[in-house]
């Protein structure tokens, strides 16, 4: 049988199970789309958060981007951890507690004003929006190679599988797929893992593997791995970053972007109690922790695993024709996620730093004239069981997990958009008469139009999988989470300190992206190149949220003070938060 022919079975049979889990769970009331009724099982709960969790950035792109930068990309996989422990702290059991169906309503009602709930769906549907960006990109590398079709061509089939099941199910329909979705993914990723791991090491747990010794040169395999990049001009995989600030403030700004995604959040309004919103987020942290203790090992070997399948002589040797590269190189490249271009006409393929002034003159006595071979980073996870050879259902299997991971988190956050514009703005402000049926209607056409925006910004992405994540993280960071927090532990935050907050937040931090990334994320309408020579002060652009967030606590504790405390109904409300017992289910107020 075929690879196509596996590929097919695999990722047929999930969507299969997807579609019909969608249809048997279809929502028939605006509580089962928005909550799921209100009725899911911790344990359910927490598997379903932890597909939501694993988007196309965690299980596609992050281990790709730590394979290519190696500790320095570290960040992605702390600053996600960690926020997930801070979302679980301090914000899920008091806002289960306040018991309503949507953030912006939470901050509608906190803040005792229709604006403040107004701005709160402008924050979420620009920070979620960007999230999808990264999701359907990932999807679209996901398909482009298991369906044998174009990177643009993948895209547009993901955006129409998500399509189905998520306008047709809602959250109820949505919770009991991700369930599946995450069964799928992690499945997905630990065999090949495991595979791999046996094949380098002789470890069958990756994450012990990554510390074992390299069976066939006999050296640690980060030592075997630093040898073979740094001999072809790469900074070394466990090297130090020389920029601990931004460092510190991209960690810090995933964090707490992280505790303030919309579409997490609203899956601990799915459970009956406050005690089952903590039991689901421990169920999630343990289920998350399987594939974020894998992915460092995935990335390491992954990289190892490309450098010697081009050097498979060492890096002293010269590296394979291009008329004898493997079967997976030829494939890949059918998707545009690949390149090569023969610049010393020697018929070899030339991957080095080109980059690195250091390297010139060894690369000159080769006779290399350039690298010559490019790859996608958000390839690597999908392509590591073909480079290492591992059996084709290995590789039809993480093909069904590759896009499980995409579609799971986009369905959560098209859910998050979709409930935040029919709820809270159609309902909310515009037409608070709205019948249940009208409210679910327009629900589904707000999801089906943003997922033609997220699939027409997602054919030409502001950077790989994880880096446009990243960027919806920050915004976040900025925007939602500061009113969060300041709606839980502060009295004395009133209206007008919130939105102002929230407006300064989002302002700052998306003038400062769009000036590196293009305005609204069009290609070639950036101010400046994107690069650590242009930043202010050296924060990346996907740093900022951190700055963002500070920008908002200190406006909103300004203005608070400057203008009248909240009435006190509204400081009894707060205190009345912060002792998660005794809260209903979520309500429509």
């Amino acid at each position: 049988m075929s690879q196509f022919a596996i590929n097919i079975i695999f990722v047929g049979g999930s969507f299969l199970l997807y579609i019909l889990i969608a249809i048997w769970a279809k929502a028939g009331s605006t509580s089962d789309f928005y909550v799921a009724g209100g009725g899911v099982h911790p344990i359910t709960n927490g598997a379903a958060i932890g597909a939501d969790w694993m988007s196309a950035a965690s299980f596609i792109s992050m281990a790709g981007l730590i394979a290519a930068g190696g500790y320095a990309n570290s960040t992605f996989l702390m600053g996600w951890t960690g926020g997930y422990v801070l979302l679980a702290m301090l914000l899920a059991p008091y806002l289960r507690k306040f018991g309503k169906f949507t953030v912006p309503e939470f901050i509608g009602d906190r803040f005792y004003s229709r604006n403040a709930r107004l701005v709160a769906v402008l924050c979420l549907i620009v920070a979620s929006v960007t999230y999808v960006i990264g999701q359907m990109a990932g999807a679209g590398v996901a398909f482009s190679r298991f369906l044998e079709v174009d990177a643009t061509t993948g895209l547009i089939i993901a955006a129409v599988v998500v399509f189905i099941y998520a306008v047709l199910g809602g959250m109820k329909g949505i919770t009991y797929t991700q369930v599946a979705q995450y069964c799928v993914l992690i499945i997905a990723y630990t065999i090949p893992a495991i595979f791999i791991s046996l094949q380098l090491t002789d470890n069958p747990i990756p994450a012990l593997a990554m510390f074992s010794t390299h069976s066939e040169s006999g050296m640690p395999i980060l030592e075997k791995l630093n040898q073979v990049i740094t001999d072809l001009g790469f900074a070394s995989y466990t090297a130090d970053v020389s920029n601990k600030l931004n460092m510190v403030l991209f960690t810090l700004s995933l964090m707490i972007g992280t505790a303030g995604l919309p579409h997490v959040i609203i899956r601990f309004f799915t459970v009956p109690k406050v005690a089952d919103a903590r039991w689901s987020a421990g169920w999630a942290l343990i289920f998350i922790a399987l594939l974020y203790l894998t992915a460092p090992a995935v990335a390491s070997m992954a990289r190892l695993n490309l450098m010697t399948t081009i050097y498979p002589e060492g890096t002293s040797a010269q590296p394979i024709e291009y008329d004898e590269r493997p079967q997976w190189i030829q494939e890949w490249e059918v998707t545009g996620l690949i390149t090569y271009e023969d610049k010393n006409n020697d018929g070899r393929i030339q991957y080095y730093n080109d980059a690195n002034p250091e390297f010139a003159d060894e690369a000159e006595a080769r006779g290399w004239e350039g690298n010559e071979f490019s790859y996608n980073r958000d390839i690597l996870v999908l392509a590591n069981p073909e480079i290492a050879n591992l059996p084709g259902w290995v590789i039809g299997l993480i093909a069904a997990g590759g896009l499980a991971a995409a579609l799971s988190t986009a369905a959560g956050l098209l859910l998050a958009i979709s409930s935040a514009i029919s709820h809270d703005l159609i309902k909310g402000a515009i037409n608070p008469s709205i019948s249940e049926k009208g409210e679910l209607l327009a629900a589904r056409i707000a999801m089906a139009v943003a997922i033609v925006v997220a699939t027409y910004l997602g054919a030409n992405p502001p950077g790989f999988a994880a880096q446009v994540v990243a960027l919806a993280f920050g915004i976040a960071a900025a925007s939602l989470f500061p009113a969060l927090m300041m709606g839980i532990f502060s009295k004395r935050v009133n209206n007008t300190g919130a939105i102002s907050g929230m407006l300064a937040g989002l302002v700052f931090t998306l003038v400062y992206i769009f000036v590196y990334k293009g305005w609204f994320f069009i290609p070639g309408t950036n101010n400046l190149p994107d690069t650590a020579a242009n930043w202010v002060l050296g924060i990346s652009p996907l740093s900022i949220g951190a700055v963002g967030a500070l920008v908002n606590f200190v406006v909103a504790f300004v203005v608070s003070n400057a203008t009248e405390e909240p009435p006190q109904e509204i400081q009894d409300l707060v205190e009345s938060v912060r002792y998660p017992r005794g809260a209903g289910k979520a309500v429509d107020h």
